[in-house]
């Protein structure tokens, strides 16, 4: 079909185009690592006590961690579109036969790789310092964390083609970037928050996917949060998608 194949091309052009910025590569491999090897060791006083699992600080620490990267790279995508933007791409694209969702989609596929690679390495440094990972589990767990990636990196395109000037774009995602990152417990559990924090927090979409997530990394994929954090992950993806794509025929028609 056309679609596919108009995704699949500007899949392509993502993807390459990533390779050829060695620095972005690096600094998305070192970012986590970064974490792991910084914040990991603060925690460990922390396990077992008030309001903190008494489990292994890695299985609890890493799936946030993972979750955000997913946030990163997803508000990361709308900066790349306002470089296109700028170098006259996005202005060729009125004139083609493509898709304006296959536009859309083959720029957050080619950050989904990315994500899944930059994951899976992260995951494999992990396991001998101490992670249990439960294969079936991260599997599922990838497909919450790639809608999470999906809605955020639909968004900050969209606002980018709005915008269409990085400094409001930063200004936005900068803006939502911590309450929605300390309303998620991606670095610390939400048991440790007060009550109406904790109550704040469910309006929090990310909130779900992460601890969803750190049920799924460790084998316990039946439990109601992994059910919870599906239905409110799928629908409010299809709605991301259907506005993203909205904005962008009306930006690139």
């Amino acid at each position: 079909m056309k679609l596919f194949r108009d995704i699949g091309l500007l899949y392509k052009r993502g993807f390459v185009h990533a390779l050829r910025i060695p620095v972005w590569i690096a600094v998305g491999v070192s970012t986590p690592l970064l974490y792991l090897a910084l914040f990991t060791p603060l925690l460990k006083n922390l396990a077992g006590g008030p309001g903190f699992p008494s489990t292994d600080v890695l299985d609890l620490f890493l799936p946030g961690i993972i979750a955000l990267m997913a946030f990163g790279s997803g508000t990361g995508a709308g900066f790349g579109v306002i470089f296109e933007i700028q170098s006259g791409f996005t202005e060729r694209m009125q004139v083609t036969p493509a898709s304006r969702f296959a536009l859309l989609m083959g720029q957050i596929l080619s950050s989904l790789t990315w994500f899944f690679i930059f994951t899976a390495l992260i995951t494999v440094v992990a396991i001998p310092f101490g992670f249990h990972l439960h294969l079936a589990g991260m599997l599922v767990s990838w497909v919450l964390l790639a809608l999470l990636l999906i809605v955020f990196a639909a968004f900050s395109i969209a606002l980018a083609l709005i915008t269409r000037e990085i400094s409001s774009l930063a200004a936005v995602m900068n803006g939502i970037n911590l309450p929605i990152l300390l309303l998620s417990g991606v670095l610390l559990p939400l048991t440790l928050a007060p009550s109406w924090m904790r109550v704040v927090a469910h309006f929090n979409p990310m909130y779900y996917v992460v601890e969803a997530n750190r049920l799924l990394v460790t084998g316990q994929i039946n439990e109601a949060q992994v059910g919870e954090a599906f239905l409110v992950m799928l629908p409010l993806t299809a709605a991301v998608l259907w506005w993203a794509t909205g904005v962008f025929k009306r930006a690139v028609s």
